[in-house]
């Protein structure tokens, strides 16, 4: 079924990354960077089965080509922590044709993106395993009227209350700050970007006739009840399409068989209380104890076999009473009453339920990333020291240098591209709990995965407990549906008796 995924993220040279890498991957291609002379060549990589560049109107020509356009970024920006590149990254609808997921990223990332004046570097990829996704290369820098690069930022002078620029005695300057000449970067575009791919998904599986549909908002802003399943990823995607069980597969068959209980102990409920609604609007001044109790004497004192006691014995009607009478409930608006506390506990138990899962599945997030962290961290040393020895040699000089240098970097290539996916998942721990431990964050150390561990087994305790409580009102709603049955029956040939009894009164 089509999903909802669209996650975006800034190249950033502060972080090792270049612009030139990125492209050159997204769209298997071979491209120098000449910013630092690395040549980027991803020929050999597949699952690349589109790609193309969009211009803005004011870009210059030749920047259709991609090694020149995202050389130019390169070169624009100075600074060592620049950032270079936004991509967004989205997972497209299988159940849409090639073409129309093409038709599709072309049309969101021209209105979102290029129409707004950033050059857009389009990737599909599809390997046939049921995950296509594209990325989305941006710039970050307008265009001026001139097709030159505009700015980033501008500066702006602080004025005082009559509008004139403060002057600062100790800078000998007047006071100023920094402004944004676009509003790329305001926190409301990504939302803006999110509702936008939802959108025009939507439509297009309209278009075709499909049912389904996507929704860029969180379960709660949906006002949903469920509970969110967490996303698979393409390594654990794979395992699980083979029927190899991932990690992150259990979480979400928890999540979902907690989600199913859920469903149906509310719609038991519901049911129970539109019942509730129409028997008290109709039942007689008697009360359900008077009248359960009432026909028992009678079929004690008579003998008399009825329909009810061929479908219920004595002692389910006995039951009835019981309960009626250890829960003090004397009529049917004594039984709503008790309906009312039971779906209170239900809703109760859901949000706890829903507060706990969504606080495991975090903290499995947590130990995850955790695990993968310790677990690659020697191949990304491994890969910096391969680096690190390719500078030495080609900051060196000297005879053969540049020949023992481009050695030096087949090598670190070389390395990379045969542990690819252990570098990957290590990059990805580390900006995940870069982001989870903030200042806190040390890559020369551990993250404390004994107290995640620990929290999570103080929740999974009280998961228990709560299964515990949700089972005991599970029962009680049975309980009450039996009633609602037998009571039912009950009223019903107490009805037709008092018929068939003014009858015969009628006959004689």
């Amino acid at each position: 079924m089509a999903i909802y995924h669209l996650s975006i993220k800034i190249t950033s040279r502060g972080k090792g990354k270049s612009a030139v890498s990125a492209a050159a991957y997204r769209t298997g291609e071979k491209i120098t960077n000449e910013y630092d002379g690395v040549t980027h060549d991803f020929t050999k990589k597949g699952g690349v089965v589109f790609k193309e560049l969009l211009l803005p109107e004011n870009a210059p020509a030749e920047y259709a080509d991609r090694a020149v356009l995202w050389n130019a970024v390169e070169k624009i920006e100075k600074a060592k922590n620049s950032q270079l590149a936004r991509e967004i990254e989205i997972a497209l609808p299988k159940e849409l044709s090639y073409m129309q997921n093409v038709n599709l990223i072309r049309e969101y990332v021209r209105k979102q993106f290029v129409e707004q004046g950033m050059c857009a570097d389009i990737a599909i990829h599809d390997e046939k395993k049921g995950n296509p996704h594209a990325h989305v290369l941006l710039t970050m820098r307008p265009f001026n009227e001139d097709k030159t690069w505009g700015d980033k930022q501008k500066k702006v002078y602080k004025l005082d209350k009559d509008g004139n620029k403060i002057y600062d005695k100790k800078t000998r300057s007047y006071k100023c700050g920094k402004a944004e000449t676009t509003d790329w970067n305001e926190k409301t575009k990504a939302e803006e970007w999110r509702g936008a791919w939802a959108e025009i998904t939507n439509k297009y599986l309209e278009e075709v006739n499909h049912a389904e549909r996507i929704d860029h908002r969180s379960f709660i802003r949906q006002g949903k009840d469920e509970i969110p399943t967490i996303h698979l990823g393409v390594a654990a995607h794979q395992m699980e399409k083979r029927g190899i069980r991932t990690e992150r597969g259990d979480i979400n068959r928890e999540i979902e068989v907690s989600n199913q209980r859920l469903r149906q102990l509310k719609a038991r409920l519901v049911k129970l209380e539109n019942w509730l609604k129409e028997e008290t609007a109709n039942t007689e001044p008697p009360t359900l104890a008077d009248i359960i109790t009432n026909i028992l004497e009678r079929r004690e004192q008579t003998g008399e076999r009825s329909r009810y006691g061929t479908i219920h014995n004595l002692k389910a009607a006995a039951n009835i009473l019981a309960f009626l009478t250890s829960n003090k409930i004397f009529d049917m608006a004594g039984l709503s009453e008790k309906l009312d506390a039971m779906t209170d506990k239900q809703y109760e138990i859901r949000e706890e339920l829903k507060k706990v899962e969504r606080r495991m599945k975090t903290l499995d997030e947590h130990i995850q990333h955790s695990g993968n962290f310790k677990g690659y961290r020697a191949h990304k040393a491994q890969y910096e020291k391969l680096y690190a020895q390719y500078e030495t040699v080609k900051k060196s000089g000297g005879f053969g240098a540049e020949r023992k240098a481009q050695k030096a970097l087949d090598a670190a290539n070389e390395y990379y591209e045969a542990n690819r996916m252990e570098l990957t998942l290590y990059e990805a721990a580390e900006k995940y709990l870069r982001g989870v431990l903030q200042d806190r964050f040390d890559d020369k150390k551990l993250p404390p995965v004994t107290k995640w561990q620990a929290e999570r087994e103080k929740l999974t305790a009280e998961k228990k407990l709560l299964d515990v409580g949700y089972s005991k009102l599970w029962h009680e709603t049975a309980a009450v549906e039996t009633i609602k049955r037998n009571v039912a029956d009950i009223l019903k040939e107490e009805t037709g008796e008092k018929q068939r009894t003014r009858t015969q009164d009628i006959e004689k």
